[in-house]
């Protein structure tokens, strides 16, 4: 019995490695034909999103914000650099000076969307949905073409590459293309544990997802997520579900609408690493529980017949990878182990001699860290400090760091069994002072916004009211910014 689900796990295992190196090559091929390689954003900067923006699009920028005053103005402060943006701060419900933040930086192009108590704190899905209501009552408001309005999700200390829009917008201009995920890098990478985040979003993480594009079903994450409205209103009034990974959710909902899901690599988004080990373990268990629980979308996806067969074994199969990944390697991992403990003879019947012991001892490394050394190489193209030496040590720190990811698959399995759905948000690392913060005028409500529930309002900075007249109400005077045509 044993022998016969060892068997199994391996055989599955072996297939799902298949997939993971079938999705790096066709992510080679897709930086190829996009003009890129692997060293394309080595050095690159965070700070002018806009540099070369075509304007061909008109882009709302929405920021979910629980208690975020540590990032949010830094955020603000570079998207602010556009006449076809819109940045919306959501607030749900702070209780620090996220919003007085927001506005010190981003000045009056910030709309702040605050959600107030019992509604606030229900999710950063229903937080994106009822800041996709105000979006849809501006578009109507400003004549603005549905198909030419892009929603861009962005977290609080989200950060766009230089040139960012310039890369993004063309690949809107295929009509089925429904929605963009870019590449994430990691900022604060001073130590080992944020630099191996690092590590994992941009050696062989980033060039699968790039592997993706081929099938046009790529996973959406929750920073630097571009979608078109006119797909995010074909998903439906509320797009974003309830689920802990709504942004993998909405992925699935879109491309069973036959949008396509893409990416590139010309471009990426930046965020804060979790500095400790305790974040990062309840942050990567919230995630895999998500992506756990997304299998229960796998009959829907298996019906639908208007889905090639290619997407759906695409999305199949990374659906299916904590289950059929994750889950059997961290048991096969330590019945190995266990076997070479309990039974060391008979793991070492083939050493005769010094040289059969190389032999072996060279064959066991080759395999263990065999394809770790192309995510070291991976990593050691892209990264602008270019250190041979640290992306290796990192690659060789994967078995010991796998055991975050067998904790956590474990635990969020255990929470699915019990039921447990919430989830802890994760904590910020200060970065910069802000020094005058602009308080909101209390005359800055709108109020008759029919499209915002009962116990959210609107603010806005002071000097957008000041030209406004004081005249906050009705709301196309009040929101109606002048933007480039």
């Amino acid at each position: 019995m044993i022998a016969a689900f060892a068997t199994t796990a391996l055989v599955v295992i072996c297939i799902s490695f298949l997939y993971l190196w079938v999705m790096f090559f066709a992510g080679l091929r897709t930086m190829k034909k996009q003009g890129a390689t692997l060293s394309t954003l080595r050095g690159a900067k965070y700070e002018n999103p806009f540099a070369g923006e075509p304007g061909t699009f008109h882009t709302y920028f929405l920021i979910p914000c629980l208690n975020e005053e540590a990032v949010i103005g830094a955020t603000v402060k570079a998207l602010a650099g556009s006449p076809y943006s819109t940045t919306i701060v959501i607030d749900d419900a702070s209780d620090d000076k996220t919003i007085a933040t927001a506005y010190a930086h981003g000045g009056d192009n910030v709309i702040v969307l605050e959600r107030q108590q019992p509604n606030a704190r229900q999710g950063k899905g229903e937080a994106l949905n009822d800041a996709l209501n105000l979006v849809r009552q501006l578009v109507a408001e400003r004549g603005q073409d549905v198909d030419r309005v892009l929603v861009t999700v962005m977290d609080a200390d989200g950060r766009l590459s230089d040139g960012a829009m310039a890369a993004v917008l063309p690949l809107f201009d295929d009509p089925e293309v429904g929605a963009i995920q870019l590449a994430v890098r990691i900022r604060n990478r001073e130590n080992f544990l944020t630099r191996f985040q690092d590590f994992h979003f941009w050696s062989m993480t980033s060039v699968t997802q790039f592997g993706r594009h081929q099938s046009s079903t790529v996973s959406l994450g929750g920073n630097g997520q571009f979608s078109r409205l006119s797909a995010l209103n074909e998903a439906g009034e509320k797009p974003w579900s309830e689920s802990l990974t709504e942004d993998l959710d909405l992925a699935v909902t879109l491309a069973m609408k036959k949008w396509k899901l893409a990416t590139t690599p010309n471009a990426a988004v930046e965020q804060q690493g979790v500095e400790k080990i305790k974040t990062l373990f309840t942050q990567r268990r919230r995630w895999f529980q998500g992506h756990m629980m997304m299998a229960k979308r796998l009959p829907e996806i298996w019906g639908n017949a208007q889905l090639s067969q290619l997407r759906v074994l695409e999305l199949s199969a990374y659906i299916l990878t904590p289950w059929v990944t994750i889950l059997p390697w961290s048991i096969l991992f330590h019945w190995g182990l266990f076997g070479l403990i309990v039974d060391g003879p008979s793991f070492f019947s083939f050493v005769t001699g010094s040289v059969t012991l190389l032999i072996g001892l060279v064959l066991w490394y080759l395999l263990a860290f065999g394809p770790i050394f192309v995510s070291a190489f991976v990593y050691w193209k892209r990264d602008e400090e270019n250190r041979l030496w640290m992306a290796l040590l990192h690659a060789h720190c994967f078995p010991l760091m796998n055991y975050i990811a067998f904790a956590a698959v474990w635990s969020a399995l255990a929470r699915i069994l019990k039921g447990e759905n919430g989830w802890q948000k994760t904590a910020r690392v200060q970065e910069g002072l802000t020094d005058d913060l602009v308080d909101v005028r209390a005359d800055a409500e709108v109020v008759s916004m029919p499209a915002t529930p009962l116990g959210s309002r609107v603010t806005m900075h002071p000097d957008r009211l000041e030209g406004l007249g004081h005249a906050p109400t009705p709301l196309r005077t009040a929101l109606a910014l002048p933007l480039a045509a």
